[in-house]
């Protein structure tokens, strides 16, 4: 913030191109992909990640059909928590690039049909923030000091923290100074590092200064923001004390003093009328663990933020009773404020969804590799539920790839800053942020411009096979599944927003639900766009953007052509009809269902058909499908409710699409 708009260089929103389609709420269907930069691309080989690398592989991005594309933080910073200690917010660091460089990137992405949002960090900044060393200069009582929270210890010679909180990352939130003179003086706040003081919202100047970094990013062009610790901001009066320790169990879970203050949402009332000014559906989400879902919906309501990371879908186990639980109170909870559901399962802080899944449950960090085949194969299926469900989903860089968490970095080379505190997070994050591999068989595997280049973090050696390259035209990858998937998500008129699903009874362990586009007479579809050309335009296919395919279209559609004809159903285009079935089979034994309908796509092994032959006789079923098992007794069981007709069998692990 040591930048001000009067320094700052002409805004470039007006010679940006326009992203078509921006007369609908693009954010209520939107696929967004995150970017961490140091960990995407290294354009300059220094080993980091940086916006020309992100610029150069737009393109790929266009190709896996993603909507818009969020940043994590590139701003100036010591890089004590990764960039989430800000010193500037209006400059770009020198190792990710500069200013020219993000506004590079902006025009490239709109100029490609994709939207970009920017990490936002506002409930604290860097120690080397120019105003928190000018309140380090300044001394106790000065106006600086009001900015942030400051406080004199307790005990005889203040040499206790002011209060009981602790710090996310482990031991006291509160960090003692040292007077000008030299001697002790107060404690400073930082619900995170030291190297990362909260700010005081109750003062003005930190209100009207965040206002002005939105409108610089605004006028720069960016379609939103990413609002980091959204919940954080405003603190209860007085400070009061937790009144225990090992208060991290309590985060997302409880009410404590210093998160989900009601005084919050007025912030944010005053940032939407910011969003408001500008044109093309500006957005802000919020990264906010509140203890309910519902007390997340309150950070969106009408005259609020757009979205929020839907974390308590992210933390739940693999199994469908509490999946089917979240996935109902999310609707209802977002639906009564009149907002999108969001789904999410990995970002740049928790243990990739593709390990936890071959892990047994418990918490969002996973110290060991677990079941990587268990792992990549529920992972595989919970990426087909996530993109079925009603609202917007999210995708983390490299789980198109399948990658799992790199669980086994040398304690040497990681950089999570709770990794070296006690008490605090368990310190794993670095498992999730090694760079992602591109191609090539060594590392860096392509992530900067030289072979056998560095990488800020280490690489593993079998990660050749998990390349974009190795797996670009390969049916069976999850590349060209998560490709396939998005690309039916934006053609089918049932899929996208919405409000609600429809559950149809299934056995124990399997999930079914059925959503339905809108009435083809109203030309609209359940997105709000209009369907077969129109929605290709609406869509954002101008500007010389492909209509949601890459180069593997074609390979895809042979593909799921084979699938067709595997369950013996003729195949047909999805749009001759505009009910959609999603199955889930969460349990480790494949599962008799009755057929929705033709099959789209399957994550696993396509359904097979049960014939009135075999359906007496088990053998003849479980020589059909690889891996059946189970006693050789009776004929196919029932399905509660389930109407006469074809019966399939569904893999384990295995989630399926159906047309209808």
């Amino acid at each position: 913030m040591s930048q001000h708009l009067s320094d700052a260089p002409a805004p470039v929103a007006a010679v940006l191109p326009a992203v078509a389609g921006t007369d609908r709420d693009w954010w209520r269907d939107a696929v967004i992909y995150q970017v961490y930069p140091r960990s995407f691309a290294d354009g300059d080989g220094d080993g980091v990640g940086d916006l020309p690398g992100v610029t150069g592989r737009l393109p790929y991005l266009r190709d896996l059909g993603v909507d818009a594309v969020w940043l994590s933080p590139f701003y100036v910073s010591p890089q004590a928590d990764g960039g989430y200690d800000v010193a500037d917010y209006r400059a770009v660091d020198p190792v990710f690039g500069e200013l020219a460089d993000a506004d590079a990137l902006v025009r490239e992405a709109h100029g490609l049909g994709l939207r970009v949002i920017v990490d936002l960090v506002p409930n604290h900044c860097s120690d080397r923030h120019e105003w928190f060393r000018q309140a380090l200069r300044e001394g106790p009582g000065s106006p600086a000091r009001a900015r942030f929270h400051f406080r004199p210890g307790k005990g005889a010679d203040g040499e206790l923290p002011p209060n009981d909180w602790e710090s996310v990352f482990g031991g006291p939130a509160w960090t003692r100074t040292a007077d000008p003179d030299g001697t002790p003086g107060e404690w400073y706040l930082h619900l995170f590092a030291p190297e990362q003081p909260d700010f005081d919202w109750e003062h003005p100047a930190v209100r009207d200064e965040f206002r002005s970094v939105l409108r610089f990013w605004l006028d720069r062009g960016v379609d939103g923001f990413r609002v980091d610790v959204a919940h954080g901001l405003v603190k209860a009066a007085g400070l009061p004390d937790v009144g225990r320790t090992g208060q991290v169990s309590l985060l997302g879970a409880a009410r404590v003093p210093y998160f989900d203050q009601e005084a919050v949402h007025g912030i944010y009332r005053e940032w939407r009328r910011v969003l408001e000014e500008y044109g093309g559906q500006r957005i802000a989400v919020a990264e906010a663990w509140t203890p309910t879902v519902e007390r997340a919906a309150r950070y969106l309501r009408p005259d609020e933020l757009h979205q929020a990371f839907n974390f308590e879908y992210l933390t739940t186990a693999w199994d469908a009773e509490a999946l089917r639980a979240v996935i109902d109170r999310s609707l209802l909870a977002m639906g009564a404020v009149g907002a999108p559901a969001t789904w999410v399962l990995s970002n740049h802080d928790v243990t990739r969804h593709a390990t936890r899944f071959g892990n047994p449950p418990g918490g969002t960090q996973s110290r060991e590799a677990g079941d990587r085949v268990l792992g990549l194969r529920r992972a595989r299926a919970a990426t087909l539920l996530m993109l079925a469900l009603p609202g917007s989903a999210y995708v983390y860089q490299g789980e198109e790839l399948g990658l799992p968490d790199v669980t086994d970095l040398p304690d040497e080379v990681r950089q999570d800053p709770s990794f070296f505190r006690a008490a605090g997070q368990e310190g794993f994050r670095d498992g999730c942020r090694v760079p992602i591999p591109w191609a090539g068989a060594e590392p860096p595997y392509g992530f900067g411009p030289e072979p056998g280049g560095p990488s800020w973090l280490p690489q593993p050696a079998g990660w050749a096979e998990l390349s974009v390259e190795a797996q670009t035209g390969d049916p069976e990858s999850t590349l060209e599944l998560y490709r396939a998937a998005i690309a039916l998500r934006h053609e089918h008129p049932a899929l996208g927003a919405g409000t609600a699903v429809t559950w149809i009874d299934a056995p124990d362990g399997v999930l079914a639900f059925r959503r339905d586009g809108h009435d083809p007479e109203d030309g609209r579809d359940a997105r709000g766009a209009y369907d077969g050309e129109a929605a290709r335009e609406a869509r954002g296919s101008g500007a010389g953007r492909p209509y949601r395919g890459g180069p593997d279209a074609r390979t895809r559609q042979d593909a799921r052509t084979r699938q067709d004809a595997r369950t013996g159903q003729e195949g047909r285009g999805v749009g001759d009809g505009r009910g959609f079935v999603c199955t889930v089979n969460l349990t480790a034994s494949p599962v008799v269902l009755p057929a929705p309908g033709r099959e789209l796509l399957s994550s696993g092994a396509p359904a097979r058909a049960v014939t009135a032959q075999t359906a007496g006789r088990p053998a003849a079923v479980r020589a059909t499908v690889p891996g059946v098992s189970g006693p050789a007794s009776g004929s196919v069981p029932d399905v509660p409710g389930a109407a006469p007709g074809p019966r399939v069998v569904i893999a384990p692990d295995t989630a399926i699409w159906w047309a209808v």
